[in-house]
């Protein structure tokens, strides 16, 4: 049997007056009323987390903890308590995970009961829970039911973004008919034959800039041509102006010996 209820004494004046936390599941919660052995004796809910001390109460972690950072005591029986010493209860957490509870939108239609431990899976599928219209601007909240028709006749639907990740921005009509796939293929053949286009007008100007390069290779091999042949002229001159003979000694070959002047 679990020690969870409170025991009679001159602390029970003093939880009265300790305010109310919220650290247990709701009694409302449950199909049927739980047994009063997993109740915490300072929130007065069904135990969650249930911590146990070392005087074997028990009360939920999120009211425990405030408790003992102010009276260092246990609630019940007013015996000191180190919280080190306190333990999770496991066995007990799993127990109470098996209790029939109702949805939390019960009020709102949904007649499901699930054990506690699968109230947030059930959540996170109940046509009734209430959730955010995705339309931009949309402050709306609405049952996940209601949901699809609500985005249709929403007011701030009027222009969405692609919701196959495009990233375009779309009016009711162009969503109905718009296809990503084949506007994306189509965007990348033009691309494609724009790269093309591009490609071939390159391949022109190479061609141009390879013929002009072998004009400039054969104009500079002519002018080296020239220049050499012009370097020979120059260094020949010279050697045919030391190999001819001196005017004087040319003369006298020709005139033979010079007769003598008579003297006077």
């Amino acid at each position: 049997m679990w020690s969870g209820e409170p025991d009679p004494g001159p602390s029970q004046a003093l939880m009265l007056a300790w305010p109310l936390q919220s650290g247990g599941y709701d009694l409302n919660l449950f199909t049927s009323p739980p047994d009063c052995n997993f109740l915490c004796s300072v929130c007065h809910g069904v135990l969650k987390r249930p911590m146990k001390l070392p005087c074997s109460h028990i009360f939920c972690k999120k009211c425990i903890l405030p408790w003992l950072a102010r009276q260092k005591t246990c609630p019940c029986c007013r015996k000191e308590v180190k919280q080190k010493k306190m333990v999770h209860v496991n066995k007990l957490q799993k127990i109470i995970g098996r209790l029939e509870v109702k949805c939390k939108n019960a009020e709102a239609g949904c007649l499901v009961t699930c054990p506690l431990a699968h109230r947030k899976g059930h959540q996170d599928s109940c046509p009734f829970e209430l959730m955010a219209c995705p339309n931009e601007g949309c402050t709306s909240r609405v049952p996940r039911g209601n949901l699809a028709e609500h985005r249709q006749n929403c007011q701030h639907g009027a222009h969405q973004r692609c919701p196959l990740g495009c990233g375009a921005t779309l009016g009711p009509a162009e969503r109905a008919s718009r296809n990503c796939y084949r506007e994306l293929r189509e965007a990348w053949c033009q691309r494609q034959e724009r790269s093309r286009t591009l490609v071939l007008r390159l391949l022109r100007r190479m061609r141009k800039v390879y013929r002009s390069a072998n004009l400039i290779r054969r104009q500079l091999r002519q002018l080296r041509e020239f220049l050499e042949e012009d370097d020979a002229l120059l260094l020949g001159a010279p050697q045919e102006e030391a190999e001819a003979p001196p005017e004087s000694s040319t003369g006298a070959e020709m005139g033979g010996p010079r007769a003598k002047l008579p003297c006077k």
